[in-house]
């Protein structure tokens, strides 16, 4: 499953595709693929922190 982070409020959250609105938010936002693709992060369906930034932190941790 894909890792998406909201581009509103950084809401990040797993589903198959890119919804028509944020499930936090409820905007019709840009939604960036966070999903770690490597080992070292453990793997597809995990969030990777390199892309999360250093001041967000995933909601559904």
């Amino acid at each position: 499953m894909t890792q998406w982070k909201c581009s509103n409020c950084s809401y990040t959250f797993g589903a198959e595709t890119v919804p028509d609105q944020c499930p936090s938010c409820k905007q019709a936002c840009t939604f960036s693929d966070v999903t770690c693709y490597i080992p070292d992060c453990g793997g597809p369906g995990n969030i990777d922190p390199r892309l999360m930034g250093k001041k967000d932190k995933p909601i559904n941790e």
